[in-house]
C-alpha cells in the first residue's frame, strides 16, 4: 500500500526471513563466516543461539545460498520428533531412496549414503532449526549422528540453531558427551544503535528507495530504545510506521510516528497475551480417564448438559475424547 508513496519497489520490512535483505552487521557476518568455516573444514558440530527475532533463520537461509553445489543440505524445521522420525526426515530432506524399517536399519542406509558422498567429495550438512525444542532422547540421537566419521573426517556436519534455552539444555550434566562434541558455538547478539540505523537504511535501499532519508535520527533513537536492536521487532515497528506515514501523508518517519507504532504494537501484544492466557487456562484441564494434562491444542466439546469440556491429546488419539474431562482445582 505504501510502497509507491515512498518510492519503494517492494516492502522492506517483512518479518519472514529473506536472504536478499541480509544485513552484514559485524555479528551476523561473523556468525555466517563461522558457519561457512565449520562446514568447509568439516568441523562436525556447530551450535548457533540467539533471542527470538535476532536473525538466526535469516543467517541460515543466507548460508544456504552461499554453499556450493558440492554441498547437500537437510534442513529440519519440525523439532517435535521422535529419534526415528528425525532420521526419516533427514533421509527425505536429502532425497535418499530408503527401505522402511527400524531405526538401526534407517541409520545404516544413511551411513552408507554419507560414505558414498564423501567418496565423491560431497559435503553433507544437517541444519536443525528451533533446536531448543528437541527432546533429550532426540538430542542424544543427534549426538550419535555426529559419530558417523572416518579416521580422518566427519561424514556429516550438524548445525543446531536455537534460542538461548538450547545452551541451557546442553549444560545438563546428562548431555556432557553431547557438549564435548561441539566444535564451535556462537551467540547472535542484537544490533547496536548504529547498526540499527544502518539496518533500516540497508533495507530501505534494497527495497528501491536509494539514499532517501525516510527515517529521522530521532525516530531511529526511539526505534532502538524499544526494539533493543532485535531485527524482528525493528521490522514490525518500521512496517507499521511506514503505513502510518503513508496515511498521514508524511514522507519522513518521525519520532512521533514510531511512538504511535509502538503503542499500536502494545495493544496487539496485549491481545496476544489474552490468547496465551486462555491457552494457559486450557492447560490446567486433564482427562478424567488417563489423568494426563491436556496440551494447548486440545479440543473443546459440549457435555451431555451442554457444559464446556476439554479433551486431552492422548485420549483424542485413542478415540476416547467423548468421555470428556474434568477441571483440576
Amino acid at each position: 500500500m505504501y510502497e509507491k508513496f515512498y518510492g519503494l519497489t517492494e516492502k522492506p520490512f517483512n518479518t519472514t526471513p529473506d536472504s536478499k535483505f541480509f544485513f552484514p552487521s559485524a555479528k551476523h557476518t561473523e556468525a555466517l563466516s563461522s558457519l561457512l568455516y565449520a562446514i568447509t573444514e568439516r568441523r562436525g558440530f556447530v551450535v548457533i543461539t540467539g533471542e527470538i527475532g535476532a536473525g538466526k533463520t535469516t543467517v541460515t537461509r543466507t548460508l544456504l545460498n552461499k554453499l556450493d553445489i558440492a554441498t547437500k543440505v537437510a534442513l529440519i524445521t519440525n523439532t517435535h520428533l521422535t529419534p526415528k522420525e528425525l532420521i526419516v526426515q533427514i533421509l527425505e530432506e536429502l532425497e535418499i531412496e530408503y527401505k522402511p524399517g527400524g531405526k538401526q536399519k534407517l541409520l545404516s542406509q544413511l551411513n552408507a549414503y554419507l560414505v558414498r558422498q564423501l567418496a565423491n567429495d560431497v559435503n553433507v550438512v544437517i541444519i536443525i532449526d528451533e533446536a531448543q525444542n528437541l527432546a533429550p532422547k532426540v538430542l542424544e540421537e543427534v549426538r550419535m549422528l555426529s559419530n558417523l566419521e572416518t579416521e580422518k573426517e566427519k561424514l556429516v556436519q550438524i548445525i543446531l540453531v536455537g534460542q538461548p534455552q538450547l545452551k541451557e539444555k546442553l549444560n545438563n550434566p546428562k548431555l556432557e558427551q553431547f557438549k564435548q562434541r561441539i566444535a564451535l558455538y556462537y551467540h547472535l547478539a542484537p544490533l547496536s544503535r548504529q547498526e540499527t540505523d544502518e539496518y533500516v537504511r540497508h533495507r530501505i535501499k534494497l527495497a528501491g528507495a536509494g539514499q532517501n532519508e525516510v527515517f529521522t535520527s530521532d525516530a531511529i533513537d526511539m526505534l532502538y530504545s524499544h526494539s533493543r536492536g532485535v531485527p524482528r521487532i525493528i521490522n514490525l515497528l518500521c512496517d507499521s510506521a511506514l503505513l502510518s506515514g503513508y496515511i498521514y501523508d508524511s514522507k519522513q518517519i518521525t519520532e512521533k510516528i514510531i511512538y504511535e507504532a509502538i503503542k499500536e504494537r502494545e495493544i496487539t501484544h496485549t491481545a496476544e497475551s489474552a490468547v496465551s492466557e486462555e491457552k494457559l487456562l486450557q492447560a490446567i484441564y486433564c482427562c478424567s480417564d488417563c489423568k494426563e494434562y491436556a496440551s494447548c491444542e486440545i479440543k473443546w466439546i459440549r457435555g451431555t448438559k451442554g457444559e464446556k469440556q476439554a479433551c486431552c491429546a492422548k485420549c483424542q488419539s485413542h478415540a476416547q475424547c467423548l468421555k470428556g474431562a474434568s477441571k483440576i482445582n
